[in-house]
């Protein structure tokens, strides 16, 4: 998919059960089919896919978060699976080609793929020549999480390879509510589902995409203004989402979604009964 002079991929790493206490399991595709369809969010929505976005122009190659990294630790036990190594050589690319990492929100599913344990037992960076952009308020707030946790329903902090990476400066830590990270591309902070969490804004020749981390995860996702049980404020989830949404619609942006099991990604309309929908993005 092209917004302007973007190329937009998405990289699957699979379907996943995430269970009650956050741990997730993964599910076997064939088990999933288009007339599954969600009747009741709440319970439905504990199947997810994992779905890194990969922004590419001629000087850039950006991921819009990293995923749960299976399969990248030198002695992991997960020796067939799809990862960021494994997705990325799709498009003759190498994780060290990556020159930018946004990471929405730091709940290890969305940003566990960020680093491995190599054959000394030593935590790398997973994309060594990348900048990690995260919201400062989000990096103390999961630190806070670690040392005293509490959390809702749902995925938790897992800092224990991040500290490093932290430690050794990879990490840009952001403290205003737009960034632009380079022309065409800007980051705002939503707050909501986690105190410092982000979206991605990418315009270029008239055109415009939304990537919403978990404000909206899915596409099942877009007429439900929060997550009571798993978003940080609910209230503000319902705040952002509304002015997000609104916005997009103006915009006819697309959307892109990193859980969405069928419909990775649509153009933001609205139906009859003025609900928002998606239509085929040509």
């Amino acid at each position: 998919m092209k917004i302007g002079r973007f190329e937009i991929e998405l990289l699957s790493e699979g379907i996943f059960d995430v269970h009650k206490n956050g741990d997730l399991s993964k599910v076997d595709a064939s088990e999933i089919t288009s007339n599954r369809r969600i009747n009741d969010l709440p319970d439905e929505s504990n199947i997810v896919g994992i779905d890194p976005i990969l922004v590419r122009d001629q000087d850039h190659a950006i991921l819009l978060d990293t995923g749960l990294g299976w399969g990248l630790d030198a002695k992991s036990s997960y020796t067939e699976t799809s990862n960021l190594h494994t997705n990325l050589s799709i498009f003759a690319l190498k994780p060290e080609d990556i020159t930018h990492v946004v990471l929405s929100h730091l709940h290890f599913d969305h940003a566990a793929g960020s680093s491995y344990v190599d054959t000394n037992a030593s935590t790398q960076p997973t994309m060594k020549n990348a900048r990690y952009y995260v919201q400062k308020l989000e990096w103390l707030h999961a630190v806070q999480q670690v040392q005293n946790p509490y959390r809702k329903s749902g995925i938790g902090y897992n800092l224990d390879e991040m500290y490093k990476l932290y430690a050794e400066g990879y990490f840009e830590l952001l403290t205003t509510t737009y960034y632009e990270l380079i022309p065409g591309i800007t980051l705002i902070k939503t707050g909501g589902h986690s105190p410092g969490h982000q979206i991605v804004k990418i315009q270029d020749d008239g055109q415009t995409a939304y990537y919403l981390g978990d404000l909206v995860p899915s596409e099942y996702h877009l007429n439900y203004y929060a997550m009571r049980l798993m978003d940080h404020d609910p209230i503000q989830s319902k705040k952002a989402k509304t002015l997000i949404l609104r916005q997009a619609l103006k915009e006819r942006a697309t959307i892109l979604f990193y859980h969405s099991i069928h419909t990775k990604y649509g153009k933001l309309i609205q139906d009859e009964e003025r609900r928002y929908a998606l239509a085929e993005v040509k």
